[in-house]
């Protein structure tokens, strides 16, 4: 089991930090050099690890562990779903479109994103995550969810990212109202300074909520004035994909 376990922490840690040598894995695992190398060599023999080619002292993932992370979220049904009216929705908006899937009930990663070819444009890294509370598609996700799934949310606390992060639990309660009449959320600067977002959520079987779809902007192209236009788009694109999702 310990053998196990190691290995495990192992592979977390290169995925963290990748690329990463043997010594520096050690001394963050604090875990004997050799220990470490040769769980490495036992998981690129077994597909999950290989050495860069510019230094093979230096190890990465390989594409295995995106693969099956993938299958554990049902990321590749959720993407093909999608696709389509994620596509639609950057030629209709000009502005880029992210696609984040729900895990857990905690938070939310980006596992797609459709650039726009604007020469100023947002750019979040695939695979990045963060609370649910403080983008368009988490509020999105919430406002699907029952309403002691958002109280538990509530509870654990409400991180500030920005100045205009929702903290306080009565104004994310009133938001989350708003967006179920609505149908959308409105981000502006709550998770990233200057980046503005409209997400409306993607809903699975059950219409149990699964993903979301969002338009991403530089806040120097956010027009208060285009909200409900934008909002009619990325709700329709979001139903697409939900009913693409269960057919």
């Amino acid at each position: 089991m310990q053998s196990v376990l190691r290995s495990l922490r192992v592979l977390e840690a290169v995925s963290e930090h990748q690329p990463i040598g043997v010594a520096a894995l050690s001394r963050m695992l604090d875990l004997p050099t050799s220990t470490v190398q040769r769980i490495l060599v036992t998981l690129a023999e077994a597909g999950w690890t290989r050495p860069t080619e510019e230094d093979h002292n230096r190890w990465t993932l390989t594409g295995q562990a995106l693969i099956v992370g993938r299958r554990a979220m049902g990321e590749i049904g959720i993407r093909e779903a999608a696709a389509e009216p994620m596509t639609a929705l950057r030629d209709a908006t000009q502005e880029t479109i992210h696609l984040s899937v729900l895990d857990g009930r905690e938070r939310i990663v980006l596992i797609d994103r459709v650039d726009c070819d604007q020469p100023v444009r947002t750019y979040n890294r695939l695979g990045s995550a963060g609370p649910l509370h403080i983008t368009a598609i988490g509020r999105s996700l919430l406002a699907a969810m029952r309403d002691q799934d958002v109280e538990r949310v509530i509870a654990r606390g409400l991180e500030k990212i920005t100045e205009n992060t929702i903290t306080d639990p009565d104004r994310l309660r009133a938001s989350i109202r708003e967006i179920r009449e609505v149908g959308y959320a409105v981000n502006i600067g709550e998770n990233r300074a200057n980046v503005c977002a409209i997400g409306a959520a993607v809903l699975g079987p059950g219409r149990r909520p699964v993903a979301g779809i969002a338009i991403s902007m530089p806040d120097i192209r956010f027009d208060h004035r285009q909200v409900p236009h934008w909002g009619a788009l990325v709700t329709k694109a979001a139903a697409e994909a939900s009913a693409n999702l269960r057919d």
